[in-house]
Order: structure tokens, then C-alpha cells, then sequence
């Protein structure tokens, strides 16, 4: 039997063993970082793997690293070319969150992130899953999703069986896992492997069989990975501990018969049926998945796909007025110039492009040093964007660069907050800093004193008052500062994260808890001032979303499509609305109509309106601006 590896080079790689069997080698969870004990025991393990005479192909499967930075894959990439077997690779959320390239330097190194690899009796098929460039459940792309389906009607050829590979379970861990699994019953899947959660778990994935495998360290002293036996009858399971014998962990029958999964979710019509008081429209179904806000202006909407082109929808009917494809995965929205007919798009390809418009041609393209991946914002007729390692200030009408800030240790995430001449916005090299918005010059900088990058507040978009900067941080604290970067109090009452928002009046912040709740807090107190809670009955929740205002009512947006509207001087949940089962990238209000918009990762954008304000009435069927 020989195997063949197909990535996106059409790489062949062919490996003899026995007839209608195969043993696989899964380095799941290595988590390597320079130096770390990972990292010289994954050494360790790629030598017994080549020593190992009957393992025929190796999958490493997700979390190959700490924060996904390129120091970080280069390194373990060096160490896995060391394997003289074939080998397929995959990411894993800590590739997907915290990418320094906005996750391209995985796929320059490996050539993709998913992959299909046959035998003359299997179908060996992985496929990446999130979360992307923020905080969030797995999640499988729309166009992954496609892939999967298409490949495996290609290969599946009478005889052929398929195990299939995801550093997420099949379950909730993953907020679309029910179309996964759907894909996956219409082949004779014979097992699922995922790791995710440095532990052991036989499962069911729907009607297919699965396991979570070891990490490469469970601590204790306990490093080695997982091997898989698969002959015509059965799949075994196995623990390979550094320096011992396998260990037989789990077997089941190879038997291809599988019992779809029951959906017991109602289907969701793009004319949504919601509480009084309210109008809800989904008006983009893309095929594609989407990663950014919605920007709104000059009679359109825009946002941005997961396959790099950047769209204009009438808001009315969602009717496409123009594509334009920039070649590379969109995570920072689209920004509108309405004065002069523009829109900015920060590409994950160390670009910036300016398109027009009412055409969507694109006017010029600026090179970068790094890829935009964070929401720009357009003040006092200029563009505020930050990247990769900078912050920077552009003329909005020209695009043409006043100044860079390029002394940061990592690249901005959100949007940055603005008051008389400050402007303020975090990095995900644990500060928060304050920059002259005349010169670029900085005025201070504040962190919470953690190390890890991950727990600094590298997506929260702060509050600035007249006298005072609020925010929140994967640390779960809330943060009040003075103008000049002195803390002030922090509190960790409850589970703060990353969601964050103000009220008009600029009274009060409010905060959604990891914990499902709003939380309203006083500005301009000298300690934490909470002034009420509601839950919101969302459960847990890490969707790093802002809250928004709007017409006297608070919009939250969660990990799993529901967003909830508060009365903020009632203090109750006035309605909720669930509109898909992937987060919510943003809440975006139309600030002439009043009107709300969201986008979903799974490719949806909805339009929300309050009837009960005239102002925010549905925008009308018409086309053209």
C-alpha cells in the first residue's frame, strides 16, 4: 500500500506498509515554544517516530504552538521536518487567535491548513477551525466546509473509508459543528481525532465515532502522543508515552454504517420573527465566512470575507452593488470616506487599499510592514489605523501617511478610542498606550503588570472620558485610569473580558461578562462604582463584541449568535434574538437611521430595527444611491 499526501502543491509523498492497514502517529497539542520543555521533548518524540518501523504516516493536529507567532512556528516547523515519514499538519486556536501574520505565515510554511491524504483503503482529510484573530468557539469556514464535501466526493471511491482529523471536537466546542457532522455522514467516516483538551475522550460525534487524544505534555512528567491502528475490521487506539511501550486505550469497530444526526433546530428564514416592537431582516447569506464589522455610509454597507473580497450590499436588500477581491482573508472592516467617496480596506496582506465607493475599483494600494487586522477609524478627516507593531494617522482624503507610531512589541487588534487630542488603544504586547494625535509622539503607556501577552487588553476597545480611561481585559478585571495613565481603580467583580462599550451620555460604560451578564459602572468615580446587572441569559460567554448604544437601548452580541437588547433604565432584557450559531463579529449603528447591523461569522449580516423609534425604520427595497 503506498500513501499519498495531497496539500496545496500536490506534494506526493508515498510510504510502503500492509495491505488494507495502517498505523498513524498524532502529535496533538505540542504547544512548543523556543526553549521549553515542549520543545525537547517533541525532539524526543520525532526520534522514536523515526525509529518506529510500522508507523506509516504522521498528523500533527493543532496547537503546535503557544501565541502563533512566526519565531514560534519557524522553530517547531524545524523540528517537524525532522520526521522521515509522510507528514500532514494542522492549526490549532492558538495559530488561528494570536497570529503576529493574521495566520498567513502557517500556510506560507506548511502551504495550507487543511489537507487529504489516501491510501489504496483510506481517506485521511483535516481541516482547520478557528477561532480567527479574536477570541471564540471553533468554527469550520464556509468555504472549508465546501472543500470538505467536494474532496471527499472526488476521493471516496468504492473500498475507500476516511478518517477525518480537527483540532476541535465534535460537539459545542465547535459552533458549527452540526453542518460538519452533516458533511461527514454522507462518507464512511470511520474516525474523527481531535485534540483541543489535553485529554482522553472516546465519543460520538453524531452518528460517527470519535477521540480526543493526549497533549504531548499532561503534566506530572507525562509527555507522548497517540497512535492509531486501522486494519479492515476495527480502529485501535493507543498511548505512546515517551521512552514506553504503547498502551491500548480504545478500540471500536471499523463498521462505516452511520446514523445522521437529528437537527433539532428550526431553520431560519431571512424574514425573522422577533418580539414586538421590532424588525429583523437577514440580508446577506454569503457563501464565504466573514471576520469583520459592518461600516456603513454613503447609502451602502460593507464588510469583508474570509476569502479576501470586500462587499457592498444596499441595506435594503441586501442586493450586491459590487465586489472587489483584495487576495487575502479580511479582518478589519471596511472603513467609509463618505465626504469624498472612498473606503478604506486594511488587508491582512500588508496592504491598504482605497477603493471607490460607488464602484468598488480600487484607487491605490499602499504596502505595509505588517498585515491590518485592526478596525480603523476616520476623525477630524483622517484615517487612524492601527497593525502590525504601529499605529499610524493618514490623510483620509489622500491616504497620504502623517505619521507612524512603530514602537510597539505587537500588533493592535480594535479600534482606538479618541478625546480632544489622545488617542488610546491596546496591543497584544500586554499595553495599553495614549499617543498625541498631532504627532504621533506617545504620552504614556499602562499594563496590568501580567507577562503573557494573551491576559494584556489587545482587543478591547477603551472608554475615554473628559477625565478618565476605562477598560477590560482578558485578566477578567476592569480598569479605570486618570487622563495621564495613573491607575486609578480596578476591580474584578465580575468575569470581565474583552466587551466593552459607553453609554450617549458618556455617564457610564457597560460590560459583558464572561458570565453572560451587562454590567452598567459609573465613570468619573474615584472606585468602582456598579450601578446595576442584568443577566442576560446567555450563560458563558468570551465574544469580544462591543456593546453599543443605541436609541436609549444596549445591543450585546455573543459567541453563538444571540444578540440581546437591554433597557438600560428599566434595567431588564427587552429582547433576544438568536440569528445564527457563530459569534457575532460587532454591533454597528447607522448613526442617521438609528439602525443596527451584524455580522456573523457563518456569513450572515442581519438588520435590526426599533420600531418603537421612527427613526430606525426598516431602510426601503430601493437599489442605488
Amino acid at each position: 500500500m503506498r500513501i499519498r499526501t495531497i496539500l496545496s502543491s500536490a506534494l506526493l509523498l508515498a510510504t510502503p506498509f500492509a495491505a488494507n492497514s495502517a498505523r498513524i502517529a498524532v502529535l496533538s497539542d505540542i504547544h512548543v515554544t523556543p526553549g521549553n520543555a515542549c520543545d525537547s521533548v517533541l525532539r524526543v518524540a520525532v526520534d522514536e517516530i523515526n525509529s518506529a518501523p510500522d508507523i506509516d504516516v504522521v498528523v500533527v493536529d493543532g496547537d503546535l504552538s503557544n501565541e502563533g507567532s512566526d519565531e514560534q512556528l519557524i522553530n517547531v516547523k524545524s523540528i517537524l521536518d525532522g520526521i522521515v515519514k509522510p507528514v500532514c499538519v494542522l492549526p490549532g486556536n492558538h495559530e488561528n487567535n494570536w497570529s503576529q501574520s493574521a495566520t498567513r505565515t502557517f500556510v506560507s510554511l506548511w502551504g495550507n491548513d487543511r489537507f487529504v491524504a489516501e491510501t489504496d483503503s483510506l481517506v485521511l482529510v483535516g481541516i482547520n477551525c478557528g477561532p480567527y484573530m479574536k477570541m471564540g468557539d471553533g468554527h469550520v469556514k464556509q468555504e472549508d466546509l465546501h472543500w470538505l464535501d467536494r474532496t471527499l466526493s472526488e476521493r471516496v471511491t468504492p473500498g475507500k473509508r476516511v478518517v477525518s482529523f480537527n483540532h476541535y471536537p465534535l460537539n459545542a466546542d465547535m459552533d458549527n459543528y452540526r453542518e460538519y457532522i452533516k458533511v461527514l455522514e454522507r462518507y464512511p467516516v470511520i474516525a474523527h481525532v481531535n485534540g483541543h483538551l489535553h485529554h482522553w475522550k472516546k465519543y460520538r460525534g453524531g452518528g460517527i465515532d470519535a477521540v480526543m487524544v493526549r497533549a504531548l505534555d499532561m503534566r506530572n512528567g507525562d509527555y507522548g502522543y497517540s497512535l492509531m491502528d486501522i486494519d479492515r475490521d476495527s480502529v485501535i487506539v493507543l498511548e505512546k508515552r515517551i521512552g514506553h511501550d504503547p498502551v491500548r486505550r480504545y478500540s471500536w469497530s471499523a463498521n462505516t454504517s452511520i446514523e445522521p444526526l437529528a437537527d433539532d433546530r428550526a431553520e431560519q428564514d431571512s424574514e425573522y420573527v422577533t418580539p414586538d416592537g421590532f424588525h429583523i431582516s437577514k440580508i446577506v447569506a454569503d457563501s464565504a465566512s466573514i471576520f469583520t464589522r459592518i461600516g456603513i455610509g454613503d447609502g451602502a454597507i460593507y464588510y469583508g470575507t474570509s476569502l479576501g473580497d470586500v462587499k457592498a450590499v444596499c441595506p435594503g436588500t441586501g442586493e450586491l452593488l459590487w465586489s472587489t477581491p483584495t487576495g487575502a482573508s479580511l479582518f478589519a472592516r471596511p472603513v467609509p470616506y463618505i465626504e469624498k467617496g472612498l473606503i478604506y480596506v486594511p488587508s491582512s496582506d500588508k496592504e491598504l487599499l482605497t477603493l471607490d465607493a460607488a464602484t468598488g475599483s480600487v484607487i491605490r494600494r499602499e504596502s505595509a510592514p505588517g498585515p491590518y487586522v485592526a478596525d480603523g477609524t476616520i476623525r477630524d478627516g483622517a484615517l487612524y489605523l492601527g497593525g502590525y507593531k504601529l499605529m499610524e494617522k493618514r490623510d483620509a482624503a489622500t491616504g497620504q501617511l502623517i505619521w507612524r507610531y512603530d514602537s510597539l512589541a505587537n500588533y493592535c487588534q480594535a479600534a482606538p478610542a479618541f478625546d480632544g487630542d489622545d488617542i488610546v488603544f491596546g496591543v497584544w504586547d500586554t499595553n495599553l498606550y495614549c499617543l498625541d494625535t498631532r504627532t504621533g509622539s506617545r504620552r504614556w503607556n499602562w499594563n496590568n503588570g501580567k507577562e503573557a501577552n494573551m491576559l494584556g487588553p489587545g482587543n478591547c476597545v477603551p472608554v475615554v472620558t473628559a477625565d478618565e480611561v476605562i477598560l477590560v481585559a482578558p485578566d477578567r478585571f476592569m480598569t479605570s485610569l486618570d487622563r495621564d495613565g495613573k491607575q486609578r481603580w480596578r476591580s474584578n467583580a465580575h468575569r470581565f473580558r474583552e466587551s466593552l462599550g459607553r453609554s450617549a451620555d458618556g455617564s457610564r460604560v457597560y460590560a459583558k461578562t464572561m458570565d453572560g451578564e451587562l454590567v452598567a459602572v459609573a465613570t468619573g468615580k474615584p472606585e468602582y462604582t456598579e450601578l446595576w446587572t442584568v443577566d442576560m441569559g446567555i450563560g458563558y460567554d468570551h465574544a469580544p463584541c462591543i456593546v453599543a448604544e443605541s436609541n436609549g437601548l444596549v445591543y450585546c452580541g455573543s459567541r453563538r449568535g444571540i444578540v440581546t437588547v437591554v433597557d438600560p433604565e428599566r434595567q431588564v432584557v427587552v429582547a433576544s434574538f438568536t440569528l445564527g450559531v457563530s459569534e457575532i463579529n460587532g454591533i454597528d449603528v447607522d448613526p442617521e437611521t438609528g439602525l443596527v447591523y451584524v455580522s456573523l461569522i457563518e456569513g450572515s449580516v442581519w438588520q435590526i430595527a426599533d420600531l418603537r423609534n421612527l427613526s430606525t425604520r426598516p431602510v426601503p427595497a430601493v437599489i442605488g444611491r
